[in-house]
Parts: structure tokens; sequence; C-alpha cells
């Protein structure tokens, strides 16, 4: 997947991912990862989503990536934030008061950039990405957070030929298979979402499964 696919959406405004609402899987699971006041939370590929507002709230510190500075700009502009904008290494660097985004490649994170995080919020980027980048993303991601406690982890999962992706289908087995020799995976929820997932519905696909996982780092 190319970066100008994702900036093509945004410009188009083909961005049903978003809502404009908390995520009420993570207001309902967060207290699971036992996360408190004084620790920092890293979203990756985090768009515009209100999840950092309400992220924000719960943590000392919220670090998020996006490649579209369009979804940045609007997530400062959409909340009446004025953020402070400057840049280091590959990104530049939007914060105000304890939201940080970096609006750059993933890819290009290193593990300084991130050295304060210990819990990652995922209800984004696994999804996001086609089957050929994910475990690149998996690999990626514990590079640069190999300290890395706990994960929130949100999939979806659907019949994938009703649909052209993304976001993909990312069953519960590839979960495991990704990242069962790093994490021990506990699936908190899986709830059929379908009566109200009218876009899914609008596109073919006859049920969609939201997947909640708790993931904890192995102790080696």
């Amino acid at each position: 997947m190319e970066a100008n696919f994702w900036h093509e959406r945004w410009a188009k405004r083909e961005i049903g991912f978003h809502l404009d609402d908390v995520n009420p899987f993570l207001t309902k699971h967060w207290p699971a990862v036992q996360a408190d006041a004084s620790d920092t939370v890293f979203v990756p590929l985090c768009g515009k989503t209100k999840d950092l507002i309400w992220l924000a709230d719960q943590v000392k510190r919220v670090i998020g990536i996006e490649l579209s500075q369009t979804a940045v700009e609007e997530f400062f502009h959409d909340n009446e934030l004025m953020p402070n904008i400057t840049e280091i290494e590959n990104f530049a660097v939007y914060q105000c008061e304890n939201i940080t985004l970096l609006c750059g490649d993933f890819f290009n994170l290193t593990q300084e950039i991130l050295a304060d995080c210990q819990f990652v919020y995922d209800r984004a980027s696994l999804v996001a990405l086609p089957p050929e980048m994910r475990k690149a993303y998996v690999k990626k991601l514990h590079e640069i957070m190999p300290d890395e406690a706990c994960r929130l982890l949100i999939t979806f999962e659907y019949p994938q030929h009703e649909m052209a992706g993304p976001p993909h289908s990312v069953s519960t087995s590839e979960v495991k298979a990704l990242l069962s020799n790093q994490f021990s995976i506990e699936c908190l929820e899986s709830k059929n979402i379908i009566a109200n997932a009218q876009r899914f519905k609008d596109k073919g696909v006859t049920k969609l499964f939201e997947h909640v996982f708790l993931l904890r780092q192995k102790i080696t």
C-alpha cells in the first residue's frame, strides 16, 4: 500500500472508518490494560479519532502517528485545539497539552521517539494494512517498542470476498499467528455489529464481527 492511497482517501473524504464518537469498545475495555495516570500510550495510524481525546484524560501522555496531514490538522481543528508545530527527523510534530501527533510514515519511527511508551491502542492499524504488510507492521512495532507491556487491539472480521478493504478482515487465527510468539492473547469480546454498520451492508457484507483483544508481553 502506497502513501498516495491514504492521501487520496482523505482528499476524497472516503473516511468511513472514522467514528464521530469515542469507540465504545475502548471505554469498556480500557481498564483491562491497567495503565495509570503516569503512563504514555501510543496510537498508531490514528487518523483524527476522538479516542485520542478520551485517552488523554486517562493517562499522562498520548502519542499518535498519522500519514495524512489533513487528518492531523482536522483533529486539532475539530477539537478546538491549537498545536505547537515542530519537526524531528522524518516527522512534523503537532503537540497540544498532553497529545502529540507525528505526521509521517509509521515505518520511519525509531525506538527513541517512543521511549516513554509501554502501552498501545490499535483500533485502526492492523485492519488498515493489506496481508503482505501486516507482518512488517508487527515486526516494526516490536522493534520500536521492545518493552511494550500491553496492547488493546480491535479488529474486524467479515467475508473478505464480499468487500475490498480497508478496513480489511483480520481473523482471530491471524491475530494469533502474527502475535502469539510475543504476547499472550485474550479475546475480551466478539460482537456481530453488522446491524449498525450500514456502510458495510451497502457493500454487500453479510456479517461483521468486531473483536477486542488484550495482548500482554510474554516474559522471557
